[in-house]
């Protein structure tokens, strides 16, 4: 049944050198229909490619804010700092590049709009391994999420996805810590701590290399199986503020 209260989806982008394509990036991002209303808050991450001029001069239509960091900090920073400016009633991350499909995320959304969910997480993996994959980079996954599922009891495809869309009173007050990639691992450790609904959705998946902006490297998955032990031992997040019907007893 769907909430009679208008939904607003705040799209949290993290940007960091992503020049080459970025404005390619910025006018998809600004065509695509979310089913609800939209706004953007790109942060950009101390680039030094050009990308924040691009950002600042792009004639945007959508409604949108613009934070740039002083140093680059990493992805998970430049998330916290989306969050702590995000106004939406739903909240969603999506990386600047089109390794994901903003086209697709009205059905990732759908969940949260209709009151069936309070978490969604958009998995590459569903249906399997995708075209143009390595072997290597499925495999990685693959552990760290069996790796994830066993330590927090959820079972998930698809951990270390970027698309993850949750309630905006869930994703404001998760006490957030980690700077880098760690962050796709402690999301995850510290909502499977609440009583959520969880679920998945399908997406689509064009992975690209390190010569076309990859970013994420080896030493980041090998520091997510840390993370994952870390932050699954952890209870650290804001009892004080997450509303009471989210809390386990």
């Amino acid at each position: 049944m769907q909430s009679a209260t208008p939904h607003k989806l705040t799209l949290i982008v993290p940007v960091y050198n992503e020049a080459p394509h970025l404005k390619e990036f910025l006018k998809l991002l600004d065509s695509v229909d979310f089913s609800v209303q939209k706004e953007f808050i790109f942060i950009d991450d101390f680039s030094t490619d050009g990308s924040s001029e691009i950002l600042k001069t792009f004639a945007l239509t959508s409604p949108h804010k613009m934070i740039c960091h002083d140093k680059n900090y990493g992805k998970g920073a430049a998330i916290r700092t989306g969050l702590a400016n995000a106004t939406g009633s739903i909240i969603g991350i999506h990386d600047a590049d089109f390794e994901y499909d903003p086209n697709e995320i009205a059905r990732v959304i759908a969940p949260l709009v209709d009151d069936s969910a309070d978490f969604v997480f958009g998995s590459r993996f569903m249906n399997g391994r995708c075209a143009g994959e390595s072997l290597f980079h499925f495999a990685v996954n693959r552990t760290l999420t069996v790796l994830s599922n066993f330590f927090s009891g959820l079972n998930l495809t698809d951990m270390e996805t970027c698309y993850k869309f949750s309630r905006a009173e869930i994703f404001t007050n998760l006490k957030l810590s980690a700077n880098r990639f760690g962050i796709e691992p402690e999301i995850t450790a510290k909502i499977a701590k609440l009583n959520l609904r969880v679920t998945e959705s399908p997406v689509s998946y064009r992975p690209r290399d390190k010569a076309n902006g990859k970013k994420i490297n080896w030493l980041d998955g090998l520091a997510a199986f840390w993370h994952i032990i870390r932050f699954s031992m952890s209870a650290d997040f804001k009892k004080e503020s997450m509303p009471e019907k989210y809390l386990r007893d």
